[in-house]
């Protein structure tokens, strides 16, 4: 396994179960406890893990990116039920914007089947997911590429949204706060964000349950203007008089499977 392989696997495992122990890894990857050190060192720069005592555990540092080939594997089932979800809020020929999330890709993979669509993305693996659908029009905003995230973002990327007007965006964030509203680690990524909404005109947040209660570093948006959340499970009884309070929709699959 290659050393980018085996720290991609440690983010995978630390997003899973939050910690894990040095000599637990060097017997799975069959290395040295000290190549594992060296490992957990690197990830510590980046801002990814805090060290501890004999292994290390997730940064719940906000501002900190996980590359996306580690997002795209976690909550897979989840993501899939929020992608059967917005499949059904999606018609033949309606104008649509996906985000650069990982949940958007499997948005992408589940609306394959829908005609006449025209698509705008300022994601790559969204760009890849459909580069095989036929008789859609499916634009890029272009932009700089952002490190770890396969996003393309800045002032490029917004100027082009700026320009459309769209049915329904599917958004997705890092944290939805019931004070704060929807925020995420980057600036790049929320800016881009803001766009989005202000370009569809309805707008639906596709967030698995992990998300809630948790506020990121910068805040894209309050509750306000947007039309609903898509998530994995019922919310609990205090989320639901919030999303009350702000006439916000909360689809969900009532028996745990669409």
């Amino acid at each position: 396994m290659l050393a980018i392989e085996r720290k991609n696997a440690i983010l995978n495992t630390l997003r899973e179960e939050k910690h894990v122990v040095v000599s637990e890894l060097a017997k799975q990857f069959d290395v040295s406890e000290e190549t594992v050190r060296r490992d957990l060192d690197k990830l510590e720069k980046e801002g990814m893990v805090i060290k501890t005592y004999g292994g290390a555990v997730i940064s719940e540092s906000s501002t900190a990116e996980l590359p996306y080939v580690v997002r795209k594997k976690a909550n897979v089932q989840a993501k899939q039920r929020i992608a059967d979800l917005a499949t059904n809020l999606v018609a033949d020929g309606d104008t649509l914007i996906l985000d650069a999330s990982s949940t958007a890709v499997f948005i992408a993979q589940k609306i394959k089947s829908k005609k006449d669509i025209t698509l705008i993305t300022n994601s790559l693996e969204v760009l890849m997911e459909l580069s095989d659908v036929v008789g859609w029009k499916i634009i890029s905003t272009g932009g700089a590429l952002k490190e770890r995230s396969c996003a393309l973002v800045g002032n490029q990327a917004e100027e082009c949204l700026s320009r459309f007007h769209v049915d329904k965006a599917f958004i997705s964030c890092k944290g939805i706060d019931m004070e704060h509203g929807f925020s995420d680690s980057n600036e790049m990524h929320a800016s881009v964000k803001r766009c989005m909404i202000e370009s569809a005109a309805q707008v639906f947040f596709a967030i698995d349950s992990s998300k809630f209660g948790k506020l990121s570093f910068t805040t894209i948006c309050g509750f306000e203007g947007i039309d609903a959340i898509i998530t994995d499970t019922k919310p609990d009884i205090e989320w639901e008089r919030i999303f009350a309070a702000n006439d916000l929709e909360c689809l969900y699959p009532e028996d745990g499977n669409v």
